[in-house]
């Protein structure tokens, strides 16, 4: 079954009963509009006995009527944008289609989806265009019937319009119409979907707000840890799809979760995290080798757009990118595989079970600031013992990694920390930031480096000159020194900085 995929960019707005579709022809950009069309539309929503689905923004329907018929995934990526991913309708018996539901386990943790809402739907729509006839957004007014199976069965009605802009119209011409709208006695909708609205009242209230300043340690660990399970969930679409930049944030959350659950060892029981730790370096060690060939492919290339013309020997930018490309097939196959398992899912399961249960100690009811402060502490004192130990490392490109996961531990700390932090501790956690992305930059050197040998051999075995690559390996050569130069200096003003032993 073939899926499309495509950006939804809308707002909606609740509208009296007893007024006319607006009509804003001459007002702002909008010089045309269309009669209205009337449609019909039944659809029925899927989700989880625990609605996961719905409380991560996530939409799942299937639809009869109109012109869109078919299956309808929405996955929110901006404040009035969402992904909009249909397949064909299909058998109404078949269940959801495979390639939806793979899409959705990050959040159902592959339990069953079935039907727990429909709504029915008195559509009319007009298009919205501009004085060269180009259309603006479609403007539809939508009389609905909600019916919704909780506790007990629920039946709702109303009204809404809705402004969903064409492809190709900017961002801004979304704020005039909602404007217009407004003006005609529209009010924006406090539900992001016709599906919250209904249901709204049935999901959990959230076990953790956002801590205040005066948050007991465990309240602001908590909301940190659910924070990053919940990026870690949004990004497993992404990484299944391909999406730009989707493995790095979600092995950015994995990272971070990982780090809280170290950090923060006299608030959660550490025997009792120490498990799911092992669990997410697995998960990250799987989706690795796609991040990091994405980080070279794209390092080296650049670079090889910098050669001069008399130093570019050979279709260098071609081979490159066949050499990526096979490694980067290799390790997106590894990356689904390991989505797509049953250890996986445990994680997930196991991520939820800390967030319903979480083991914590007594020091979670301490105040935040004094409490968490220890764990800061800590991570600063690892930190300046990795670079003390500079001067004695045998090997110093391996020694200054270690630095830098270490600046990059404690800047994760700090960020953990920064609902009831103070501007010292803001001050020296930007310090350590500039620490590790100058070792980032440094390690992405040396890797470099040590691929551009093999890449060299193999292109002088396909019978290319390996010429370019070894300029290459000098330049990285060079920017790994320089870096290390620039290292030195940044870390003088974390050392003579604040520091978090320092700050109360």
């Amino acid at each position: 079954m073939s899926t499309r995929t495509a950006l939804e960019r809308e707002r909606k707005f609740d509208f009296p009963l007893d007024l006319a579709i607006p009509d804003l022809r001459a007002h702002g950009p909008v010089a045309g509009q269309s009669e209205p069309a009337e449609e019909r539309l039944d659809a029925t929503y899927y989700d989880t006995p625990r609605y996961d689905l719905a409380r991560a923004g996530v939409t799942l329907r299937r639809r009869t009527g109109g012109g869109d018929d078919g299956w309808h995934l929405k996955l929110p990526v901006g404040r009035d944008a969402r992904e909009e991913i249909t397949a064909p309708l299909g058998d109404s018996d078949a269940g959801v289609p495979a390639e939806l539901a793979e899409l959705v386990r990050g959040h159902s943790r592959g339990e069953e989806l079935t039907g727990i809402a429909g709504l029915r739907t008195v559509r009319y729509s007009v298009q919205l265009a501009d004085a060269d006839g180009r259309v603006l957004a479609t403007l539809t007014d939508d009389h609905v019937t909600g019916e919704a199976a909780g506790t007990v069965a629920r039946l709702d009605q109303w009204r809404e319009l809705e402004i969903e802009l064409a492809p190709d119209a900017d961002d801004h011409t979304l704020d005039v119409l909602a404007e217009l709208v407004t003006d005609a006695g529209a009010v924006p909708s406090y539900w992001p979907s016709k599906l919250r609205r209904l249901i709204g009242d049935l999901l959990p209230d959230s076990p953790c707000p956002p801590p205040g300043k005066k948050a007991t340690a465990g309240e602001v660990v908590l909301h940190y840890l659910r924070t990053q399970v919940d990026a870690m969930r949004r990004q497993d679409a992404g990484v299944r799809r391909d999406a730009e930049d989707s493995v790095h944030q979600m092995r950015v959350a994995m990272r971070r979760l990982r780090s809280a659950l170290g950090s923060f060892r006299r608030v959660l029981d550490r025997d009792a995290v120490q498990p799911l730790r092992d669990e997410l370096k697995w998960l990250g060690g799987e989706l690795g080798p796609v991040r990091d060939n994405e980080v070279l492919h794209a390092g080296l290339a650049e670079q090889v757009a910098g050669l001069p013309r008399e130093l570019t020997i050979g279709p260098v930018r071609a081979y490159l990118d066949t050499y990526f490309e096979e490694r980067s097939a290799r390790g997106r196959a590894g990356a689904l595989d390991a989505l797509n398992s049953p250890r996986y899912l445990e994680l997930l399961r196991a991520l939820d079970a800390l967030l319903d249960d979480p083991p914590l100690t007594k020091k979670a009811q301490r105040p935040a600031r004094r409490e968490l402060l220890h764990a800061v502490r800590r991570a600063d004192r690892r930190l300046s013992r990795a670079v003390e130990q500079l001067d004695r490392a045998g090997e110093r490109d391996a020694a200054l990694h270690e630095v830098r996961k270490k600046a990059k531990q404690a800047r994760y700390t700090a960020d953990a920390v920064r609902p009831v932090a103070g501007k010292k501790l803001n001050t020296w956690r930007k310090r350590v930031k500039a620490v590790q992305s100058t070792l980032g930059d440094h390690h992405d050197s040396v890797v470099a480096r040590a691929e551009l040998v093999p890449l060299a051999v193999s292109a002088e075995r396909a019978g290319y000159s390996s010429f370019s690559f070894g300029v290459l390996h000098g330049r990285n050569a060079l920017a790994g020194a320089r870096l290390d130069e620039e290292f030195g200096r940044r870390w003088r003003r974390v050392a003579d900085g604040p520091r978090p032993g320092r700050t109360g």
